[in-house]
């Protein structure tokens, strides 16, 4: 009967060899694989298993020197075996004197040989029945001794002639009383080889039952997320007929709206109309007496059709919009978005407030407030409007100031910004690119506010504990070979005062000596607690 195929090439194989990933090859099949990496090198002493697609090292001796697969030729009895001489050609003979497979080449020089010539050779189809496990194994270095011996130094099968030359001195013995020994170690690797596989198998189990539990929940939520689509499709189309509704009664609102102004209007032309008909047949037709009885009535007319207010831009009336992002509250239990406004912006009604609108230090965090109104004046209350703010320097035209805008939700917006530069910038507000009411203007930014070097005291005196040469930059003198100032004496400013600059206010900005007194004395040291 024929042995297990090779993967490779699908038929019995032919002197099988066992890579380490413990897959068996035909060794011609081996050859025949391409070693992987540049000639030469460490790479190209491995091949690529065709069963798993591992990558395996050859041994130095390259495919004829890997394990032969004794267990497949058992398996596949006489038609599986190769040659015990050359390895590669398949067995067709077995010397019984010499307990060998040979193949038709080795088998006519095996007989051709006088000291082989005389033995006994019985066809292979004889002995199909005949046990491999039985078939007596040869040494691949000494091919007529038979592999009886184990070295345990090289871990591995000899000879008789393997003893006495490349394994001599190393401890050997008997396959049969070491067999034990290494079964039973190999047993344990099986063992808790076998238990990792059960481990392996029911991590292998979990992944599954997570693959179900993924696909179930998946199609759960593809299930939701239908729902949901068809749900919210369905808020936004009723979402939908709601602002077409609220247009279409926004529209008729104000058509009648129109239309009740259009015929107030009319009315009040065509009275006027008949007053300046009346009128003017009267002065021109009319007799002095008939106008002097008569002028009473018409200019009390024409005054009260004078004093009629009405309005002058009905165009205005038009501003309906609609905003997409304008949060619209609830529809089926879905947040929509989208709303129609009848307010509209009017740039020349906004306002600009803040009490650092026109001033400002350099290097200072300050900002101001736009509030934005619609055409009536009043606050649009909503945000959402597009708003500009250019700041530049009149003076450097490459210097300019990045503003932020801080839209308040409320139709507020808060701008902020920190000059580097001191000068003069100006500063443009826009919005839907129009000038608001005010814009532009110009923004005076001084120089970085100067801390005090000095004290905030009530006199030299005091501050300094009776020094005679603390001094003071108020421009107080006292006698007694004092240099500062003193209470009540010349010069004192009759309140507390920097020692620094003889400012009287505490939080006010240094500068840098007395206002009345720029001698020398402005240079002078003070006193510092």
């Amino acid at each position: 009967s024929s042995g297990p195929p090779c993967p490779v090439c699908a038929q019995p194989c032919v002197s099988p060899r066992l890579l380490p990933c413990l897959h068996s090859l035909c060794a011609p099949c081996l050859r025949r694989l391409g070693p992987l990496g540049e000639q030469g090198r460490a790479a190209a002493r491995s091949v690529l298993c065709p069963v798993c697609d591992a990558e395996v090292a050859l041994p130095p001796g390259g495919v004829a020197q890997l394990t032969p697969d004794y267990l497949a030729l058992s398996r596949g009895g006489a038609a599986a075996a190769g040659c015990d001489l050359c390895v590669d050609g398949a067995a067709v003979r077995r010397c019984l004197t010499c307990e060998a497979d040979l193949c038709l080449f080795c088998w006519q020089a095996h007989r051709r040989q006088k000291k082989t010539a005389s033995h006994a050779v019985m066809e292979l189809e004889n002995t199909k029945d005949c046990s491999q496990a039985e078939k007596p194994l040869f040494c691949p270095s000494h091919p007529t001794e038979r592999l009886r011996l184990f070295c345990e130094q090289c871990d591995q099968p000899v000879c008789r002639d393997c003893v006495a030359d490349r394994h001599r001195q190393h401890p050997y013995d008997f396959t049969g009383n070491v067999i034990h020994r290494h079964g039973d170690a190999l047993r344990e690797l099986l063992k808790s080889t076998q238990q990792r596989m059960g481990t392996l198998e029911g991590v292998l189990n979990q992944i599954d039952d997570m693959g179900s539990a993924v696909r179930s929940r998946a199609e759960a939520v593809a299930t939701e997320i239908s729902l949901f689509a068809s749900g919210y499709v369905k808020a936004i189309e009723e979402h939908r007929d709601r602002l077409l509704k609220q247009l279409e009664d926004l529209k008729v609102q104000k058509e009648n709206l129109l239309h009740l102004r259009k015929a107030q209007l009319q009315q009040l032309l065509l009275d006027m109309r008949t007053g300046v008909e009346f009128t003017e047949r009267l002065l021109t037709s009319g007799s002095d007496l008939e106008i002097l009885i008569t002028k009473g009535v018409v200019a009390s007319r024409l005054a009260k059709l004078n004093s009629i207010a009405y309005n002058t831009h009905p165009s205005l009336e038009d501003g309906i919009q609609f905003s997409p992002q304008e949060r619209a509250g609830q529809c089926r239990g879905y947040e929509v978005f989208g709303a129609i406004l009848n307010k509209v912006v009017d740039p020349a009604r906004c306002a600009l407030l803040g009490e650092d609108l026109q001033s400002t230090r350099q290097n200072k965090l300050t900002g101001f407030t736009l509030l934005c109104n619609d055409t009536t004046g009043e606050r649009m209350g909503r945000g959402g409007e597009a708003v500009q703010v250019i700041i530049t320097h009149k003076d450097k035209r490459d210097c300019a100031v990045k503003p932020t805008v801080c839209d308040n939700g409320d139709g507020t917006y808060h701008i902020s910004y920190s000059p580097e530069e001191p000068g003069l910038y100006a500063v443009c507000v826009y919005v839907k690119g129009q000038h608001v009411k005010g814009s532009p203007f110009t923004l005076t930014v001084k120089n970085k506010f100067r801390e005090h070097q000095g004290v905030f005291h009530c006199c030299t005196f005091c501050s300094s504990g009776g020094q005679k040469s603390a001094r003071c930059a108020c421009g107080g003198t006292m006698p007694g070979g004092y240099q500062g100032c003193g209470h009540g004496h010349k010069g004192h400013p009759g309140c507390p005062h920097w020692s620094c600059c003889g400012q009287v206010k505490e939080s006010s900005e240094c500068l840098g000596g007395s206002p009345s007194d720029t001698s020398q004395r402005s240079l002078l040291r003070t006193v510092a607690l």
